[in-house]
């Protein structure tokens, strides 16, 4: 019965040895990118990784770290009324290199006297919001009791995209001081299915948050 039970520890050991051996050597041919922010905004931003979205800079850590093929690569970071924050890097294999982010608020931004509200719904929370194709936040930064999107009152178009989701958008119709939500559950899709804008960002967008 030991000798049974030693067996298995055996087999159970070597199973799991067979099987990190690819992810150490995929770890060792990959380099990670760390982002370090001081401020809210900066740390709410989106980043586009050689111009796709892999989610807002708190959240690329963990499970969701940036792991990259070794050589250059060109990073873009977006925050609404904020200038971009770009940055090229050369990653090493098996190294870590640490991106600081600081964020400029654009002194060009105009900002709408009169507004309406917009709060959303969405699921999952990290995708990237786009108003009248201008990014604008991740969804998480529109929702729950105390978030929203201040916007100018008139017709608008939003846009949420994550890559491996198929892109919702839908169309607003705003009158002053009107406060409205958007609901919705992305629909899993190939990553060939993502929009434009998910893939290259536009133009900055003044939008207040609330």
């Amino acid at each position: 019965m030991k000798r049974k039970y030693l067996w298995l520890l055996i087999v159970i050991s070597l199973a799991m040895f067979f099987m990190a051996t690819p992810m150490n050597a995929q770890n060792q041919i990959l380099g990670e990118v760390a982002f370090s922010a001081a401020t809210k905004a900066a740390k709410t931003s989106g980043v586009w990784v050689d111009g796709q979205y892999v989610g807002y800079l708190k959240e690329l850590k963990g499970a969701k770290k940036v792991m990259l093929l070794p050589g250059d690569h060109e990073l873009s970071v977006r925050q609404s009324g904020y200038t971009d924050f770009t940055q090229k890097i050369t990653v090493e294999p098996g190294q870590t290199q640490i991106v600081r982010v600081t964020m400029q608020k654009n002194q060009t931004a105009t900002w709408p006297t009169v507004t309406s509200t917009v709060k959303l719904d969405v699921q999952p929370d990290r995708a990237a919001v786009f108003l009248d194709d201008a990014f604008v936040g991740h969804a998480g930064e529109f929702g729950g009791a105390f978030h929203s999107m201040l916007v100018s009152p008139g017709t608008h178009r939003i846009k949420v995209e994550l890559p491996g989701y198929q892109t919702f958008e839908t169309e607003v119709n705003l009158r002053v001081g009107q406060k409205t939500e958007v609901k919705t559950q992305l629909v899993p899709g190939s990553i060939e299915q993502a929009g434009p804008l998910i893939k290259e960002p536009n133009v900055d967008s003044p939008q207040p948050h609330e």
